[in-house]
């Protein structure tokens, strides 16, 4: 089974829930246009996939580590 060890710790997964949240709201009501839509979207979807897994690949790949004690 294929396991990745959670590097986000709890307050920043509820951060990026929010934030994709906000992003969701601002392109789905037109405060974006064109390929920027899409993007928003792309970016809340990473976002939201982050924050329910608890593991971040760009964190990772600079070295970042979360310790739960």
């Amino acid at each position: 089974m294929f396991h990745l060890k959670r590097n986000l710790p709890h307050w920043e997964r509820a951060l990026r829930i929010g934030s994709g949240i906000v992003v969701t709201y601002l392109a789905f009501y037109g405060y974006t246009q064109g390929i920027m839509t899409w993007m928003a979207y792309g970016t809340a979807a990473t976002l939201a996939f982050t924050a329910f897994v608890g593991f971040c690949p760009a964190c990772a790949m600079v070295g970042r580590r979360y310790l739960d004690n």
